[in-house]
């Protein structure tokens, strides 16, 4: 009798040891977890020309570990989720790329090498002004969005460049009805922008020249196989050929691919 009681005791011991080892690894992996998925947070920053100190636009942002992308917007200022350890690269056209390593949460001012050597470009282009000219005119012509409130930065930096922060004017800015209006505006430029950047590149005269197509079928061949923003921005002249040339094969091949099918009356 008393080796079955102590078989027994001996059994809801290990049974009772079991089941602790069993709660605290659920326990651990559960407090693991909220851990990790508690350390992404809202990286944020200000890019610059690492010789002229000015801000640029047109930076493209990628988190490494995530495979996420971001660019920053007209005022160089970017917003991206990252992880402590997680790797940042920066990359802009006739921009060395530069590399940086999340140590913390505090806003980055990052400053990227232009190339020393840059070749000049042979490119045709239909307008006569830039897109970089175009903004500024529209800028012009909205000063109320783009005066001085308007303009007051989210982020402030410091006169040495070593400390950052939040501008009480660009939160307050942030969150009025006519600040949100200006943002609102703001972001509608930027993405006119960005498709004036793309309309100077990929152009009729240009794409006309390397596909010999005209008229109504150039205007179907660009409108159907427009290229986006980023490719336009980093394309080399050679890649960019390339790229209408490889949708030239594709659009001769199946030429109402795409084709919207007609309204019905």
């Amino acid at each position: 009798m008393l080796n079955t009681v102590n078989y027994t005791t001996k059994l809801l011991r290990w049974f009772t040891f079991g089941v602790a080892m069993r709660l605290g690894l659920l326990f651990l992996f559960f407090f693991v977890s909220v851990d990790v998925f508690a350390q992404e947070k809202s990286l944020t920053g200000i890019v610059f020309d690492k010789n002229s100190k000015e801000r640029i636009a047109q930076v493209n942002v990628l988190n490494t570990a995530t495979g996420k992308s971001v660019y920053v917007n007209l005022k160089a200022e970017f917003a991206i989720d990252a992880r402590i350890g997680d790797k940042l690269i920066f990359t802009k056209l006739n921009y060395r790329p530069d590399t940086v390593t999340v140590q913390n949460y505090t806003a980055l001012a990052v400053y990227i090498q232009p190339l020393s050597i840059q070749l000049k470009e042979v490119t045709i282009h239909d307008s006569l002004a830039t897109p970089e000219q175009m903004l500024e005119a529209t800028k012009r012509n909205y000063p109320n969005i783009y005066g001085s409130i308007a303009n007051t930065d989210l982020l402030s930096i410091g006169a040495d460049g070593g400390g950052a922060g939040l501008s009480i004017d660009g939160l307050y800015n942030m969150f009025s009805r006519s600040g949100r209006n200006a943002a609102h505006l703001r972001e509608n430029i930027q993405q006119d922008y960005y498709q004036n950047v793309i309309d100077y590149r990929f152009n009729k005269t240009l794409v006309g020249r390397i596909t010999g197509l005209k008229d109504a079928q150039l205007a179907d061949f660009m409108q159907k196989y427009r290229p986006g923003y980023y490719t336009v921005i980093t394309a080399s002249d050679y890649e960019f050929i390339t790229y209408i040339k490889t949708n030239l094969r594709r659009y001769l091949r199946r030429p109402k691919l795409y084709t919207l099918p007609p309204l019905v009356k």
